[in-house]
């Protein structure tokens, strides 16, 4: 899956001002991502507010993303859940012809076992006809996918071709690199992570900062997988007040402040998330002036 080696951005699913989905905006952010240099783009994400999408807003924003994409980057579907029989038959079901791979997140709120996480995955491998990706966040599941999990998976099944390792610690990130099988990713969740596992060996980053500032988030990517470390350094000391400041009050509050600053698409969020206070626009905004201005 050399076509996942870069930089992913996990896309928003912009709202209106009555929080019906924003179809002009959705695509205004998908070309600005494509025209930023980004590699390849994650579709229904968490960032994608996907748990209040209904499944018509879901195939909307699918479709929307693919008639924009027009086959110029691969895409990467999120399909999850704690539900793992629910999640095979909907591999069986889902039109995947224009998805390169899915990502699938480890169950979250019913905190299975590692036998039971390994299970669940095995019947979504058995059950899906594209290469998974397989995604760990425990501060979201509940539960943490130890390494001798995945690498369990990732030699056991030949489609599941990755992980989105989003654990924060670089011992397990570092654990699974040194042992995992040739030709197998180790993409990044974090964006402030993201820097470091590329240096170790990691195959990039599935990014949230990324879509709002696609072309210095691909330069610092592009750099580090070449092992340009100090210039890669550079940028991702430009851009660490960001990668804080947007996740301040959530995901996708903060990275939506990016859009509506950028004049993309609006800062509506759906409930129960909230839009982003005036105080941490304020803070965003001037740290996009701040980061302009450096570039000058």
């Amino acid at each position: 899956m050399e076509q996942l080696i870069g930089i992913g951005v996990a896309l928003v699913t912009p709202f209106r001002e009555d929080l019906s989905v924003d179809v002009a905006a959705l695509e205004r952010i998908v070309e600005h991502n494509i025209q930023g240099g980004v590699d390849y783009l994650v579709v229904l994400g968490t960032t994608a507010e996907s748990a209040t999408l209904s499944q018509a807003e879901k195939q909307l924003v699918v479709d929307i993303v693919v008639r924009t994409n027009a086959g110029r980057l691969p895409l990467v579907l999120g399909v999850g859940g704690n539900n793992t029989m629910a999640v095979a038959s909907e591999l069986k079901t889902l039109d995947l012809s224009e998805v390169d791979a899915i990502l699938s997140v480890s169950p979250y709120y019913n905190k299975p076992t590692q036998e039971g996480i390994y299970q669940h995955f095995k019947m979504i491998a058995e059950a899906s006809p594209i290469p998974i990706v397989l995604y760990n966040v425990p501060s979201r599941t509940g539960s943490n996918m130890l390494p001798e999990t995945t690498l369990r998976l990732a030699h056991d099944f030949s489609n599941i071709v990755g992980i989105k390792e989003a654990c924060g610690n670089s011992v397990q990130i570092d654990k699974i690199i040194k042992n995992k099988p040739e030709g197998f990713l180790v993409i990044s969740g974090d964006d402030a992570t993201a820097l470091p596992t590329v240096l170790a060996g990691g195959a990039g980053v599935i990014s949230v900062l990324g879509q709002g500032l696609p072309t210095l988030f691909s330069d610092m990517i592009k750099l580090g997988l070449e092992g340009n470390a100090k210039e890669a350094y550079g940028i991702h000391h430009k851009l660490s007040a960001l990668m804080s400041l947007i996740f301040e009050e959530g995901n996708p509050a903060g990275i939506k402040s990016i859009f509506e600053n950028k004049g993309i698409s609006r800062a509506t969020v759906r409930l129960p998330l909230v839009e982003a206070t005036p105080a941490l626009k304020e803070k965003i905004s001037a740290s996009l002036k701040s980061l302009d201005r450096a570039r000058v």
